[in-house]
């Protein structure tokens, strides 16, 4: 068996009946029980750490993608506002 260390962690009294719960259906310790919870939870945030950083790959693959397509050098927004203001003026306009 691995080296353990000893550490205190403080748990909400629901967490420790839980604990307490499994370990006694399973016939094992809080402390194993503890551990490959832990275990299983750092699995799982390396998993999902990888799967960000893979996202974050494609991401970026697409980006340069669409820089090299040439990307349309406007503001959109801009120019969308003061089209829609131009509308509105002509509204307005019209109704006066």
């Amino acid at each position: 068996m691995a080296t353990l260390e000893r550490v205190q962690v403080l748990l909400k009294p629901a967490q420790r009946r839980a604990l307490a719960r499994i370990a006694r259906r399973e016939g094992r310790s809080i402390s194993e029980v503890l551990r490959e919870m832990i275990e299983w939870g750092l699995t799982q945030r390396a998993q999902t750490n990888q799967q960000w950083k893979e996202a974050l790959g494609r991401l970026g693959q697409m980006r340069e993608a669409n820089r090299k397509r040439g990307m349309y050098p406007g503001d959109l927004v801009a120019e969308a506002r003061a089209e829609r203001e131009q509308q509105n003026e002509a509204i307005w306009r019209r109704s006066s």
